[in-house]
């Protein structure tokens, strides 16, 4: 083999001599050696956030506390800030980024008129509190509302609010709980309906026609809904990385160097990968690394049934053409066996595949959708994703053929289907310690092949590629994928990283909170 091997970027394939081919194989790769303990899926931690206060802006919720005024004061002056743009725009004439500027400038001069009222027969406001009663008209307009500081702490993954009590689960550290951030249990299901107007989901409106609804903020951050709970309950997951690429799994503790090469050698050899783990383990964020990787003279076609990959978006580096689906919700009405309105994956599959796309990403197979998928993969969609929740590593193949038969399949056909598929699975660990004083972990403990054959008692054959070993808990590497030729043909990669270096490349031990 060439003593001179490739590594990807935005320009294309530059050569990687010995040096740094030799780093790699002691857990280094240039810069993005991780410098100390494997941290959880996000972004690097900060300076742990300030208890909030009137001052304390962009922290503002109308929680006890955080604002000056009662929050019906922030609902008064909102009322009379968006009766004055509709004045001023009256069609919405304007762009939206000019609908907002003009906003930011009556909100400016309705609060500071509001102000000089409020100091006649009160102490006057601080430029701080006067700001942040500014901010929180603006994000009851625009943004989350009460709930919006919540939205902006750092390390924030999700917002529960049960009735009027909200839960906040953080990354970091453990769980705090809010008392109080809504008024009544009107005005939290207000809030929804809000929420859903405005992210262009009008039609999904929470009543008791329709007790469940599902949208998208605009931040980006993914919303669900029911009254169909004792209280009326929402949850809100927040997206906190968007434009990730591969790189930064590294940085983060959920692969290491060594991975990296193997999985974005996968991706460029067209291997179908199925990205499995447990709720909240980062198959999303893995998923959207590996998007990254894509060619950018291919075409790719992304089916979700709430946008969260954001693949057509610009990334870290060029991307292939994209074109991103998202399903939709019913109206609430039945017409027949189907909800009027309602547009499903399995539904989008037909005219996606039209697009002639040379990928397919399905952001997540929960039903009757693994089947088409599976065909689009075994029908030449080589170098398709998809990501599935599944509990342990042992039962990814049962889990197949389980959605499988739900959609009307034989378990034999399924069996067969599912072979010839699916090239590679990659199983992610979700370790929850911030109870314990720890943190949460998120990293790639194993990887099987499946190969294009049925074993015993029917069922597609696999190997373990990579699993933890010893003490190590993360992917250790085990056995040769057979499919090594074609990984080595992409130029990323070499399989005397797997031989030479058979512990990884994990470089620190994963830090664990010590048990008795």
């Amino acid at each position: 083999m060439a003593d001179v091997h490739q590594r990807p970027t935005s320009n294309g394939p530059v050569p990687m001599d010995r040096t740094e081919m030799a780093g790699l194989l002691n857990g280094r790769i240039g810069q993005r050696r991780p410098t100390d303990a494997p941290r959880p899926e996000g972004p690097a931690e900060t300076a742990p956030p300030v208890a909030a206060g009137p001052a304390a802006v962009p922290r503002l919720a109308g929680l006890p506390g955080e604002l000056p005024v009662d929050w019906e004061v922030i609902e008064a002056l909102q009322a009379d800030v968006s009766k004055q743009l509709s004045e001023q725009d009256p069609d919405k004439l304007l762009e939206e980024a000019d609908r907002r500027a003009l906003a930011r400038s009556l909100v400016a001069a309705v609060v500071a008129d509001w102000a000089t009222k409020f100091a006649r027969g009160n102490t006057p406001l601080t430029a701080e509190q006067e700001a942040s009663i500014g901010a929180a008209v603006f994000n009851a307009m625009y943004r989350g509302g009460r709930l919006q500081s919540l939205l902006d702490e750092e390390g924030v993954e999700d917002v529960m609010v049960d009735g009027l009590t909200a839960h906040v689960e953080y990354y970091n550290r453990p769980r705090r709980t809010i008392d109080r951030v809504a008024d009544s249990h009107e005005e939290l299901i207000a809030w929804v309906n809000r929420m859903s107007r405005l992210s262009g989901h009008g039609e999904r409106a929470l009543t008791q026609a329709t007790p469940m609804v599902g949208f998208r903020m605009p931040d980006g951050s993914r919303v669900t809904a029911s009254l169909l709970t004792t209280r009326p309950s929402v949850v809100i997951r927040k997206h906190r990385i968007r434009q990730h690429g591969i790189e930064e799994m590294v940085r983060w503790g959920s692969i290491n160097p060594l991975l990296e090469r193997f999985l974005t050698a996968c991706v460029h050899a067209k291997m179908n990968i199925l990205v499995v783990g447990d709720m909240g383990a980062g198959k999303t964020s893995l998923l959207r690394a590996l998007g990254r990787e894509i060619p950018p003279a291919e075409r790719l076609v992304t089916l979700e049934s709430d946008r969260e990959l954001y693949l057509d978006e610009p990334g870290p580096k060029p991307g292939p053409v994209t074109y991103a689906f998202e399903a939709r919700q019913s109206n609430g009405e039945v017409r027949g066996d189907k909800r009027a309105g309602e547009v499903t994956i399995s539904d989008m599959f037909s005219t996606a595949l039209r697009y002639n796309a040379s990928r397919v990403i399905v952001g997540e197979v929960r039903s009757t959708e693994i089947v088409p998928m599976l065909q689009a993969m075994s029908a030449g969609g080589s170098g398709s994703m998809c990501t599935l929740h599944v509990r342990r590593p042992h039962a990814i193949i049962s889990r197949l053929v389980q959605l499988c038969t739900e959609a009307g399949m034989q378990t034999e056909a399924a069996h067969h289907l599912i072979a010839s598929s699916i090239d590679v699975v990659v199983y992610l660990t979700y370790l929850d310690e911030t109870a314990l004083g720890g943190r949460k972990h998120r990293f790639v403990s194993n990887i099987f092949e499946v190969h294009d054959v049925v074993g015993e008692g029917g069922r597609p054959t696999t190997t373990e590629l990579f699993a933890p070993h010893g003490g190590e808990a993360r992917a250790v590497y085990k056995n040769m994928p057979s499919f090594a030729d074609d990984l080595e043909r992409t130029g990323l990669f070499d399989r005397r990283w797997l031989t030479d270096n058979p512990y990884g490349a994990w470089g620190p031990a994963l830090e664990r909170v010590n048990r008795r």
